[in-house]
């Protein structure tokens, strides 16, 4: 149950974000939860390898923000609908997304 809640505030997140930045289109919130879902399974995936091989060469905080518009820059790959202008909108997504992702988590 935990999961899909997670699943729900980044969906949420997305939405916001999308709505907030000029480069980045998300049509509907079930469009944000589907990009949400593809995003939460790269980040198992993809995002697992690429933190194991680079283990001690970014200090985290930073590593993870640009890991997570890495994956959202796969993600518009892979997502037809979904779609991010270049990479400094991913970043700012990605930025949005944990900033409202954060907020939305501490107040359920």
């Amino acid at each position: 149950m935990e999961k899909i809640i997670t699943i729900l505030i980044t969906a949420v997140a997305f939405y916001i974000g999308a709505m907030i930045l000029s480069g980045v289109e998300i049509k509907s919130f079930i469009q944000a939860l589907i990009v949400a879902l593809v995003v939460a399974v790269l980040d198992v995936t993809l995002g697992t390898v690429l933190k194991i091989v680079s283990l001690g060469i970014l200090s985290l905080g930073i590593f993870n923000w640009l890991l997570n518009a890495i994956l959202i820059q796969v993600a518009d790959w892979f997502l037809p609908d979904f779609k991010v202008k270049n990479f400094w909108r991913a970043l700012g997504l990605a930025a949005i997304v944990s900033i409202v992702g954060g907020m939305l988590s501490a107040l359920l």
